[in-house]
């Protein structure tokens, strides 16, 4: 491992949020392209060594504030080896994510956005269903859910197959 790239470990849950399995990729070398700063975010927020600098907004399902920009950044460019790292280049991958529709920023709020769960969950799994024995729930404010729109009726042969032919084709989900 090289020295000041740490690999974080696959977090343990917490903040009263439960995220699915496809949100916890496996982790690989340090300084790796593998993770996106969505996910990285994710991890964060799950640790409680990091409420100081990270944390989720009380009220909105899905919204988080960022206490500590520069500390942000900071964890964010040893993960993937860019010293330089700081909040300006941050904070413009974070708004890549908006016209995917993944996250947004909350408007009249400094340094808070919003997740967008069932985009992340269509992004990552688009062709899961009922058929599905660990369909991944969405655990919040309003307890376990299924996002909005999700498939349902799905027959066990299309969505298995459809599944397959992701993980095959090297996108979709992994466990």
């Amino acid at each position: 491992m090289k020295a000041g790239c740490p690999i974080m470990e696959k977090p343990e849950g917490g903040g009263g949020y439960h995220f699915p399995d496809w949100a916890h990729k496996a982790e690989s070398s340090p300084g790796s392209r593998q993770i996106q700063l969505w996910h990285f975010i994710l991890e964060l927020l799950q640790k409680e060594e990091f409420r100081h600098v990270i944390a989720w907004q009380q009220g909105e399902y899905g919204e988080f504030v960022i206490k500590d920009p520069d500390e942000v950044a900071r964890l964010w460019g040893r993960r993937k080896c860019k010293p330089q790292m700081n909040y300006d280049k941050l904070s413009r991958a974070l708004r890549y994510y908006y016209s995917k529709r993944i996250l947004h920023k909350t408007r009249g709020k400094r340094f808070t956005y919003q997740f967008n769960f069932s985009k992340l969950v269509f992004l990552s799994c688009p062709f899961l269903g009922s058929a599905s024995p660990s369909w991944p729930l969405l655990m919040g404010a309003a307890g376990p859910r299924r996002p909005p729109g999700a498939a349902t009726d799905a027959p066990r042969e299309v969505t298995g197959a459809a599944v397959a032919a992701e993980q095959s084709s090297g996108r979709g989900c992994r466990k």
